[in-house]
């Protein structure tokens, strides 16, 4: 008589002498089991190799999940967020088919009201979860406390704000981006060259996540023992005029060897660099985008530190998946890496 062979369930509740439910409650990570049984059923579910059938589960339950996006909409000056939306639309391909829907909701960057409007429109929704970017800091606090009451699930993309309880962040690590950018500084001008570091367009970009780059770059610069030359300037305008006139003006009275952009909008100086003939300062910045690129392509950007948007909006989408459909759990905070594109490689770079 030929040995019976089980797969699946039944051979892993057979191999841990435990009850088809229990093997159950350890994949759907449900309480209930001690913890030695629950780890003889892993051990064996790892042995075996063993992945759950989701898409027939889903199609017997004819569960549909209702996800939500709340993110900044592309605009003249960068296309940073479509990247990130071709990313979630990479992730909705390959999952469309367990029973996911997505709504879009894409504010206006510059127009708290606008956030505040669409986001009374996501709590209004009947949603399972929301990919929400907090560009807005106390808006947001407000719409994932409402989300929190009406058991609306968040992940939060490219800024993580205390005091919440997101599902998960995803994103960089501000910290670290202000870091790798000091570490650059050192190669390329001495401790004391001056060295301008610029907040431009400061609404664009939430004051914590500005912050904690610059707490990362004077951490990296203070640990080199040296006195480095550091300014400060802070333009605030989206007139460019206005803005090449405060440059201007600034760098007629101070000598700088080097120009830090805390945000994305470096190709504002690398406008300027190119219509004032400037080519003996060093300049950084953030973000791979067409206006960057077209700079850094001609030598005005020296580097740009840059993460990868479409691998990010994939990364949000499929945690929800991982989270509500395969019944897994996810990390609190997933990290993006972070990159240097320069003149020499940008072609290479996918981003």
């Amino acid at each position: 008589m030929k040995a019976l062979v089980l797969s699946g369930v039944k051979e892993i509740a057979r191999r841990a002498n435990v009850s088809i439910a229990t093997v159950d409650r350890v994949l759907h990570n449900r309480s209930g089991v001690a913890l030695k049984t629950k780890e003889l059923i892993e051990a064996i579910i790892k042995d075996m190799d063993y992945k759950p059938n989701i898409l027939a589960k889903r199609l017997a339950s004819k569960r549909v999940h209702r996800f939500a996006v709340l993110i900044p909409q592309e605009n003249a000056e960068t296309d940073y967020w479509r990247a990130l939306l071709n990313g979630i639309q990479s992730a909705l391909n390959e999952l469309g088919d367990f029973g996911v829907e997505i709504s879009y909701y894409l504010f206006n960057q510059r127009d708290r009201t606008h956030f505040k409007e669409l986001a009374d429109h996501v709590l209004g929704r009947n949603l399972d979860a929301v990919i929400v970017a907090p560009v807005f800091v106390k808006e947001t606090k407000d719409f994932v406390f409402q989300c929190e009451g009406k058991k609306i699930r968040y992940i939060f993309l490219q800024n993580d704000l205390p005091l919440a309880s997101p599902l998960s962040y995803i994103g960089p690590d501000a910290f670290q981006f202000g870091r790798l950018a000091a570490n650059m500084c050192k190669y390329l001008v001495e401790p004391h060259e001056p060295i301008l570091v610029l907040s431009l367009r400061p609404e664009l970009e939430a004051d914590n996540l500005l912050a904690e780059k610059m707490k990362g770059f004077e951490d990296f610069l203070g640990e080199q023992g040296a006195a480095w030359n550091i300014m400060n300037l802070k333009i605030d305008t989206d007139m460019y005029e206005v803005f090449e006139a405060a440059l201007a003006q600034y760098l007629e009275n101070n000598k700088t060897n080097l120009i830090y952009v805390l945000n994305s909008q470096v190709f504002w100086v690398a406008r300027f660099f190119s219509e004032h003939q400037i080519q003996d300062i060093k300049l950084i910045g953030y973000d791979y985008s067409s206006n960057n690129i077209k700079y850094l392509e001609k030598g005005y950007i020296d580097f740009l530190i840059c993460q990868q948007p479409l691998k990010l909006g994939y990364r949000a989408l499929a945690t929800l998946f991982e989270h509500f459909i395969a019944k897994k759990g996810v990390s609190r905070t997933q990290y993006m890496p972070i990159d240097i594109v320069t003149k020499e490689n940008f072609k290479l770079y996918k981003h």
